[in-house]
């Protein structure tokens, strides 16, 4: 016999061999499989925060201040119902977290009712010199702010005598809490 031969024989004997000894893979579906669930977390992010908020009424406070905002998510963000007991108003609502992980979110479009200005910065001398001078016209700012935590929305309603302003005059409260339903 030739090399050739051989070698082609020996290939012949070989994969012979290997054929019989392969198995087809059984099907798992018969067997006793332990059933366990995984629960994969999906992370707390924007989609948590779209419903329906609403001011909750205080035992010792008789204000009126009733206020509600409605998220609700779109493709491209968040759109919002805001209603007071005066007012309705929709927009746009942008979420952010910023670098410490605090979340905000700002309802677009929401003109604020009284804005006097930061008057930290302000030297006591400039009065007594520009009391000739006309007051400087002051932009009232547009949008309203809240931080969210835990289903709820916060806003700072008012600041202070350095900082004087008032986003919504319908709610005597310093922090609006609006709770999710």
């Amino acid at each position: 016999m030739n090399p050739t031969k051989k070698l082609i024989y020996i290939a012949f004997i070989a994969s012979l061999i290997l054929a019989c000894n392969y198995k087809k893979p059984e099907p798992v579906v018969g067997k006793n499989i332990s059933k366990t669930v995984i629960n994969l977390q999906t992370p707390k992010n924007e989609e948590s925060i779209a419903g329906i908020y609403e001011t909750q009424h205080e035992q010792n406070n008789t204000d009126e201040c009733k206020i509600s905002v409605e998220l609700i998510k779109v493709k491209d963000g968040y759109l919002y119902t805001f209603k007071t007991k005066s007012r309705k108003l929709k927009g746009k609502a942008i979420f952010t977290t910023n670098e410490s992980g605090e979340k905000h979110i700002v309802l677009k479009g929401i003109k604020w009712d009284e804005y006097e200005g930061d008057i930290s910065h302000e030297d006591e001398t400039d009065s007594i010199s520009d009391s000739g001078a006309e007051p400087k016209e002051l932009e009232i700012p547009v949008g309203i702010d809240a931080s969210y935590a835990k289903d709820t929305l916060t806003i700072q309603n008012y600041g202070n005598a350095m900082n004087s302003y008032t986003k919504i005059s319908e709610c005597d409260r310093k922090y609006i809490q609006l709770i999710k339903k």
